[in-house]
């Protein structure tokens, strides 16, 4: 079927070659739009229809969006992280690094996030400019960066994947970073008014009434100040320079870099992997930067890049705690949960993208109760790290809404603590689901739901004050010593 179907586009692609006129010794990449590639893995996959995603828009229509509790769980047992698939149960940490977590990990590869291929090119950074600037009232120094991808092996894909680092100028030593996926550039992103709320100036006693931000017209300190104002640095990487956010670039961007322009194979990587793979090249460069704690390096994202920052941090153990926000299905929400989005809306051409090709089967002809894993897994593959899981309200004034499931993020979080616990960790302590704005932050899984919206930004002070207990400025002797005897 894949090759009658590449066949039908020979036409096309044949003049959009003539077009172009590469080299002969250059492989051409294969211009898919959105649309064929997406029935390109259908037919790879035998699969003849997919069911129709949650519709929010038409009560009335057959697949309207679900958001009945009492509709919510048609399948209400989730796969249990501790026990192996031989039925064997874990009981030592040792059988959860050695056995079971590989087990779950090869289950997300294949069939969820697919697999960052073996011969992945070599990533070379170069500071582009170093400026001096002052964030809000605080002197700072933001170094520009490129990380450019080898592409000898594919000239006509160039990949540049874009990171700034703004570090205090002031500072004593290596600094902790908080790392962000930016939406499309190094500015601010957008955001919506946000609701007042209490922060707290590190090194101050006092408290300040300040409303967070995280988007525009938001009033008080921004993050990145309420991080600076810690002697923490921050960065921001740029997803879409290392993958474009749509099927139509798949044979582009890393992704198609190492398939030297070609489609993909069902387990390959989708971009939310390819993403996280970025921000783990961006935590290497850390590594070789003076200014920079890289033991200490967080990561956060919202909405896409909240699935993004949960999937770098299961699968990168480097990074020392994640700020995960609005990350919805595909994130931290459970896949077997029919509210709000579905899988069904991650599998159609829109949004899959995201995911592995074999992620179609479970939006036809499979369902999300056959999916060998789900969300309450990848939040246990961050354990022991802490990992705070954020959400605007489900209702009320400038609600952030019910399509991305803040419940059956709750119910994940709940469900992977039987892993942080084995580790020695505290997890939620609860499954009484919280009010809005009442956090829960006593052990390393830690959940909260403000007033803002779709924005992570009246969380960054509970975020933070909850970080503090982890993430501690090092002086540079200190840094040296520990990671001498690492």
């Amino acid at each position: 079927m894949r090759k009658a179907f590449l066949v039908a586009l020979l036409p096309a692609l044949a003049v959009s070659a003539s077009a172009q006129e590469p080299k002969a010794a250059d492989p051409a990449p294969l211009p898919l739009t959105t649309q064929q590639d997406h029935k390109l893995m259908m037919e790879t996959l035998g699969i003849k229809s997919l069911r129709a995603g949650a519709n929010p828009r038409d009560r009335n229509a057959p697949n309207a969006v679900n958001y009945e509790e009492s509709k919510a769980n048609p399948y209400p047992n989730l796969p249990d992280p501790l026990t192996l698939k031989n039925g064997k149960k874990v009981t030592t940490p040792d059988q959860w690094w050695n056995e079971r977590r590989p087990e779950i990990v090869e289950d997300f590869d294949r069939e969820v996030y697919g697999r960052v291929p073996k011969n992945v090119p070599k990533v070379t950074w170069k500071i582009t400019s170093t400026t001096e600037e002052k964030v809000g009232d605080i002197p700072a120094i933001t170094k520009k960066l490129a990380g450019h991808v080898d592409n000898t092996k594919c000239p006509q894909i160039n990949v540049d994947i874009q990171l700034t680092l703004t570090t205090p100028v002031h500072a004593k030593g290596q600094v902790p970073v908080m790392m962000e996926f930016g939406f499309g550039g190094f500015g601010p992103r957008p955001g919506v008014p946000l609701s007042k709320a209490v922060t707290k100036k590190a090194g101050d006693a006092s408290q300040k009434k300040a409303a967070p931000t995280g988007g525009f017209g938001a009033r008080g300190p921004s993050w990145q100040q309420q991080v600076l104002a810690k002697d923490w640095g921050y960065a921001i990487i740029v997803p879409n320079s290392i993958q474009a956010d749509n099927g139509a670039g798949l044979t582009k961007g890393i992704i198609g870099l190492c398939n030297n322009g070609q489609p993909r194979k069902p387990d390959d990587w989708g971009s939310l992997r390819a993403w996280a793979w970025g921000a783990s090249r961006a935590l290497d460069y850390f590594e070789t930067d003076k200014d920079v704690d890289a033991k200490q390096v967080g990561i956060e994202g919202l909405s896409r890049y909240g699935k993004a920052a949960l999937v770098a941090m299961a699968y990168d153990s480097r990074f020392a705690i994640g700020f995960i926000g609005s990350s919805g299905e595909g994130g931290a929400k459970l896949y077997r949960r029919n509210f709000g989005e579905l899988v069904e809306n991650l599998t159609s051409s829109g949004e899959y993208h995201w995911m592995a090709g074999n992620f179609l089967k479970y939006g036809g002809p499979l369902t999300p109760g056959d999916l060998p894993v789900d969300a309450h897994e990848l939040i246990a593959l961050c354990a022991p790290r802490p990992t705070f899981i954020s959400y605007g309200a489900s209702t009320g004034p400038g609600a952030e809404g019910q399509w991305v499931d803040q419940r059956g993020s709750f119910m994940a979080a709940v469900a992977a603590g039987p892993v942080f616990r084995l580790l020695g960790k505290k997890d939620l302590g609860t499954s009484d689901y919280p009010e809005v704005e009442t956090g829960i932050t006593d052990g390393e899984i830690a959940f909260r739901q403000h007033k803002g919206g779709h924005t992570t930004g009246p969380n960054w002070p509970s975020f933070l004050a909850f970080a503090d207990r982890y993430i501690k400025l090092r002086d540079a002797a200190t840094a040296e010593l520990e990671t001498d005897h690492q």
